[in-house]
């Protein structure tokens, strides 16, 4: 199985992608928009990927999560896959509990949403060898399910516009994830959990899990399947947040949301309060 030192090898130039994820992350810790892709937008997933490691080697955090993200309709003809990921650090995962309002951070000029969604963590450590795994079995390497809501960042405002090797190259959008209560019962209900996002006090959208191929479970399988592909197995307390229940919602600063889930909210409300996002420091 090609590691990412063959892909770099085979398919890009290791000082592009280098320049390429340093443009991401200095404009992430200096809280900069970028007005383009800083580069050659890569043609191919495993060059975007090669980029995304790159950046999350010099991130000034530690790895403690994945979000996964859809790919569909023509690109995902075109990549032969229908989701991808990206990494969750440590200070960007906030937990919330009761009423609490979190805040979370938007940089200016740049993309911020909001994404309900539902969040796992592993008991114990996934395998290393990046073989295939049904959703069934990934379950297994879970201990929890989680109410959650990704804030999906970047410093570039047309990330999902520039399609999916964009999005992995810029961490998979990724810029926080807010974790709530446990699920109860969730192995049971899987299939019928449900969601509501409300911004500034308005329903925006509502959906359940199934409305993943292959549900959540999926999502987990593959972060757990990606994630050991590119060197980084997921080990016993990693967050997998497993996609967007009720779509991806913008939001600005000065703008709030409320994510409810399960009818009424029986599974979790969780409130967000999105503010300026301001330097963090140094480019490593």
């Amino acid at each position: 199985m090609a590691t990412l030192g063959d892909v770099l090898t085979d398919t890009t130039d290791g000082a592009a992608a280098s320049a390429v994820a340093g443009a991401f992350r200095a404009a992430r810790l200096q809280a900069v928009a970028l007005d383009g892709f800083p580069g050659t937008i890569p043609a191919s997933l495993p060059e975007a990927y090669v980029i995304q490691a790159a950046a999350i080697r010099g991130w000034p955090d530690t790895l403690a999560g994945w979000k996964v993200g859809r790919i569909t309709g023509q690109a995902e003809a075109l990549h032969g896959v229908d989701r991808l990921i990206g990494p969750v650090f440590a200070r960007k995962i906030q937990h919330s509990a009761g009423q609490a309002i979190t805040t979370v951070t938007a940089i200016e000029g740049g993309f911020c949403a909001v994404e309900a969604e539902l969040v796992f963590r592993l008991g114990r450590d996934a395998p290393a060898t990046g073989a295939s795994i049904t959703g069934e079995a990934a379950l297994d390497y879970a201990d929890a399910l989680l109410a959650g809501v990704e804030i999906a960042g970047s410093p570039l405002a047309t990330i999902n516009d520039l399609g999916p090797t964009v999005v992995v190259s810029d961490f998979g959008n990724n810029a926080g994830l807010v974790i709530g209560g446990p699920v109860r019962d969730w192995r049971a209900r899987l299939g019928q959990l449900e969601a509501e996002t409300r911004i500034d006090g308005a329903v925006i959208a509502t959906g359940m899990d199934a409305g993943f191929p292959g549900g959540i479970a999926a999502s987990l399988a593959f972060a757990i399947q990606q994630a050991a592909r590119m060197g980084m197995p997921l080990k016993a307390g990693t967050y997998v947040s497993t996609g967007a229940i009720t779509g991806v919602h913008d939001i600005r600063a000065g703008q709030s949301a409320e994510i409810r889930f399960g009818t009424d909210g029986r599974d979790g409300v969780l409130g967000v309060r999105c503010v300026p996002a301001i330097p963090q420091g140094a480019a490593a």
